[in-house]
């Protein structure tokens, strides 16, 4: 497969090509996928690099509940669209019960959980949105210690069992308590218009319609990717993209494509004129798929590059990005950090080659993160004592600064 055009495909699907810009912050997640939550960048950085999305109306689209962040896809966190939080929820159905299950082995009984969901909504009733430990002291002895066993688990109360169960069914909402998306601290607010679980799709039309939806951000993806981002088993994986016809992008190739797009991908053409864009680390069009090499060039895949445990591997077999990455047409060309201390970005080309269109995007980013957010964290715990090492690899890379 043609990999330049294949990157130049998703680029363009993604909205990367500038076809988002202006666009509404609903609109350019529908278009390019949900997009990863984790206290970091991510959301904002999707937005800002596809619309040129300020902060400021990205939070008032959270506000608004025009898009919301929602456990989803293998438990995880997205934020999603408002046409889509039905959907988020129903496919994040089941991913509770094995904390419960673990619960259940610590003494806590599933009556034990519905009574005190049962007292988290009560709290909740008529007020404002409280953080947890605010709710704990609304419901009293309700909620109780699970001791040091429990903390081994990672449960030290049952307030969490209750307050994750009440979130996946859209009975609560879990909102940050500054309105932004890059921190992790929320509070909770009753759900009282939230899709709740009877308004959603069955589990077996969830699922394909998660698959429909995949397909349509990152295809021609293969079914190992689908299977990533959705959790499921092969039987199962398969079972659930049987209705919607899957057709080979190239003949024998494993990257698959919705049959509605088949002629549109047969007759694209890359562009011809550098563009770039400068993403997060977990951007739709890798963390999505959790696949990195094929937007590396076959002479890049052996660079050494420095990862979060501190070793440094082969660019090409990575499964995520080491740091936030800069795109041209898709083609993974560079990686970059924020300096918080300098309020400046430190970024190298895997080439070493710059030009006029890629120190503007730069620039422009650089501008946004400094005034807009104050840093560019990958996720919750990265911070610029952390950082520090990121910064020294990509500043010793061999691109001219």
């Amino acid at each position: 497969m043609d990999l330049a055009k294949l990157r130049a495909w998703w680029w363009a699907r993604q909205g990367l090509d500038g076809a988002l810009d202006g666009a509404e912050p609903g609109a350019v997640l529908a278009r390019s996928g949900w997009a990863r939550s984790v206290g970091g960048v991510g959301p904002y950085l999707t937005l800002f690099a596809r619309a040129g999305t300020t902060r400021a109306a990205a939070d008032a689209a959270v506000a608004a509940r025009e898009i919301h962040e929602l456990p989803a896809a293998r438990g995880c966190t997205y934020v999603v669209p408002r046409e889509d939080f039905a959907l988020a929820l129903a496919v994040g159905d089941g991913w509770r019960e094995p904390e419960l299950r673990t619960a259940e082995k610590l003494g806590v009984t599933r009556d034990e959980v519905e009574r005190l969901c049962e007292a988290v909504l009560g709290a909740l009733a008529g007020s404002a949105a409280l953080e947890p430990d605010a709710i704990r002291a609304a419901v009293g002895d309700r909620a109780r210690s699970l001791g040091d066993a429990g903390k081994k688990k990672g449960l030290s109360t049952t307030l969490p069992l209750a307050l994750g169960q009440l979130q996946a069914r859209g009975e609560i909402r879990r909102v940050p308590v500054n309105g932004r998306l890059d921190q992790q601290r929320y509070a909770y607010v009753r759900w009282d218009d939230g899709p709740r679980t009877a308004t959603r799709p069955a589990p077996d039309d969830a699922v394909r319609e998660l698959a429909r939806r995949f397909f349509r951000w990152v295809g021609p993806a293969t079914m190992a990717e689908w299977r990533f981002f959705s959790g499921l088993g092969v039987k199962a994986a398969r079972e659930s993209v049987a209705a919607l016809d899957l057709r080979p992008a190239e003949p024998g190739s494993d990257r698959l494509l919705l049959p509605e797009d088949l002629a549109a991908w047969r007759d694209f053409a890359p562009p011809g004129a550098p563009a770039y864009a400068l993403v997060s680390s977990l951007d739709a069009i890798t963390a999505t798929r959790r696949e990195v090499a094929t937007l590396v060039d076959d002479a890049d895949r052996a660079r050494a590059v420095l990862v979060d445990d501190g070793r440094t591997r082969d660019l090409g077999a990575l499964s995520d990005l080491p740091s936030h990455a800069i795109l041209e047409r898709g083609r993974l060309a560079g990686l970059w950090e924020f300096d918080a201390d300098a309020g400046t970005i430190a970024w190298a080309t895997l080439d070493g080659r710059r030009d006029a269109g890629l120190e503007a995007a730069v620039a422009r980013t650089e501008r946004w993160v400094r005034d807009e957010l104050g840093d560019a964290r990958s996720f919750s715990l990265d911070s610029p004592k952390s950082r520090a090492p990121r910064l020294r690899a990509i500043r010793a890379m061999d691109a001219p600064r």
